[in-house]
């Protein structure tokens, strides 16, 4: 048979949010006039879609829409301090403090509106732009409890900082907890192998990952299916060459980059388990969806042609080469057994 195909199984931890290091971040929250919000924080967008996910929180803290929320200038010279965009931290660190920041904002705005309604503040509630007290007739809008603060003299302004329980590592031998929160996953792939080519085709792939609280499934699943993309490249394609210093792969003609005829069918399964020290359960999984991508891969091919590839990227090339040696060292034996 030219074609042969066959399936692979490859899991992964990653740690969240450094204690081997000082991580932290910080926030500022305010509920302005019209009752919409805004969070100021140093936190930048890469692409990850942080911002849409701080929006949502920060809308289910304050209980307004999340179109309502404006994330305001990172510019650290005139907002929080969040620390770098990386390491699978934003949703997990920033996204606790906006979360921290936001309800003591809604608590300032909750006290005002309770002494003004002669109701235990426990009674307050929030949601979808409006304030009420449970069990009463009293209900307004968030503009119209804003102006009421307001004209009380209190403005509803929060802030919130976290950071990571700073441990340290051991200097003689490494040891310790250097991260504080872990996230787990599991990766399937399917693969088809040309036997005469050694060209391999990614069919299918099937994640699951712990994620801890899923704030946005649909950008969870992005996330993972971007992961998979970039590590399918990584693992298959992508060969950077050197030269005397000099590359010799310098643009997409030589440096092959997967386009979107390969990319496989991918399954998602979102696994929640809340993480136990931040204020919302989340984890993250941005990095973490790589993770297993490749030996799932790796693991497929071995299954389809019995051939195990060492070294990125498994280029047909590559491939075929180990399939031949695999082919001679097979009629080798046969020949000993024979004699």
């Amino acid at each position: 048979m030219a074609r042969k195909h066959g399936r692979g199984m490859a899991a992964c931890w990653y740690g969240i949010a450094r204690t081997a290091t000082v991580d932290r971040a910080s926030a500022f929250a305010e509920i302005d006039d019209g009752g919409t919000v805004k969070v100021l924080t140093g936190v930048t967008e890469i692409g990850e879609g942080i911002l849409t996910v701080l929006a949502q929180i920060a809308a289910e803290e304050v209980g307004v829409r999340p179109q309502d929320v404006t994330i305001g200038d990172n510019d650290t010279a005139r907002s929080p301090e969040a620390a770098h965009a990386g390491a699978t931290r934003q949703t997990y660190m920033i996204g606790n403090v906006v979360a921290m920041a936001c309800s003591e904002a809604r608590q300032r705005l909750a006290e005002v509106i309770a002494k003004q309604w002669d109701v235990d503040v426990d009674l307050i509630e929030t949601a979808n732009g409006e304030i009420w007290a449970r069990g009463t007739n009293h209900r307004m809008t968030m503009s119209d409890a804003v102006h009421c603060a307001k004209s009380k003299g209190v403005v509803p302004v929060g802030s919130g900082s976290f950071g990571t329980d700073t441990t340290g590592l051991d200097p003689v031998d490494g040891s310790g907890r250097p991260w504080q929160a872990y996230v787990y996953g599991c990766q399937v792939a399917e693969v088809e192998v040309d036997t005469i080519t050694g060209e391999v085709q990614v069919l299918g792939m099937w994640a699951a990952h712990d994620v801890g609280r899923a704030v946005n499934p649909r950008g969870v699943e992005g996330q993972i299916e971007g992961g998979i993309v970039q590590a399918l490249g990584q693992g298959l394609m992508e060969d950077y060459q050197l030269q005397n210093g000099h590359t010799t792969t310098p643009g997409f003609a030589k440096y092959i980059l997967p386009t979107s005829l390969d990319v496989p069918r991918i399954t998602s399964i979102i696994v929640e388990d809340p993480d136990p020290i931040g204020r919302l359960g989340v984890k993250g999984i941005g990095e973490p969806a790589m993770v297993p991508t490749i030996p799932a891969i790796m693991n497929a091919i071995y299954d389809a042609v019995g051939v195990r590839i060492t070294s990125l990227p498994a280029s047909p090339e590559k491939v075929l080469e180990a399939i031949k040696r695999k082919e001679a060292e097979t009629r080798q034996h046969a020949m000993q057994a024979a004699e």
